[in-house]
């Protein structure tokens, strides 16, 4: 009887540790992080998405860009991130603040991008690499996202946004391809994507 019972106890005690260590203590060190103002901008980060932005986060989670992109840049002796000039520091758990939830990706098929919006700030270049990929960044093996843009007929002039593209891509005369809004929208999200600002646990 006393055996069982202290049978039970340990395993009472395993499940209470592991509870402690894998959800109490992150909760503690982790729960209570806020969002701090850098001295040198007067801004806070991290900052808020505006609302393209918020509503590109949405694309880009429904079409599952983060099981191939991931949003982690891992610190100094853990990997070539750094020198593949994915972010100038290390991403911290302060990033992710105001993401819900947060897509650090599952593999990376592609680049990181906690900072493709400081790497590549023109949103032709993302328009463009959404619709022909290895056009905009030859060799790369991301599939197009040709359903986020339409062909229509061309005005008097050239429509604001439409793409640039080569012979062999381009839509039939008098036509032009436009980015619909949703690909508008996931562009904003990209071009905000900065894990940048410099925090202090991220030294």
């Amino acid at each position: 009887m006393k055996g069982r019972r202290l049978f039970f106890a340990g395993i009472l005690i395993a499940f209470a540790g592991s509870w402690f260590g894998l959800v109490y203590a992150p909760q503690i060190q982790l729960g209570r992080l806020e969002a701090v103002e850098i001295a040198e901008t007067g801004e806070f980060h991290p900052p808020a998405l505006p609302g393209s932005a918020r509503r590109g986060r949405e694309v880009y989670r429904a079409h599952g860009c983060f099981y191939c992109h991931s949003q982690q840049v891992r610190p100094p002796g853990f990997g070539a991130d750094s020198a593949r000039n994915w972010g100038p520091r290390r991403t911290v758990a302060r990033d992710y603040l105001r993401d819900q939830p947060v897509l650090l990706g599952t593999m990376r098929t592609g680049p990181d991008l906690a900072n493709a919006g400081l790497r590549q700030t023109n949103a032709a270049w993302h328009l463009l690499h959404l619709y022909s990929p290895a056009l905009a960044s030859p060799g790369s093996i991301m599939p197009p996202f040709r359903f986020l843009f339409e062909t229509r007929k061309a005005g008097a002039g050239r429509s604001a946004g439409a793409l640039d593209l080569p012979a062999e891509l381009a839509p039939p005369a008098g036509c032009e391809v436009i980015p619909k809004p949703a690909a508008r929208d996931l562009v904003d999200y990209l071009l905000n994507l900065k894990a940048a600002a410099p925090l202090p646990e991220a030294r």
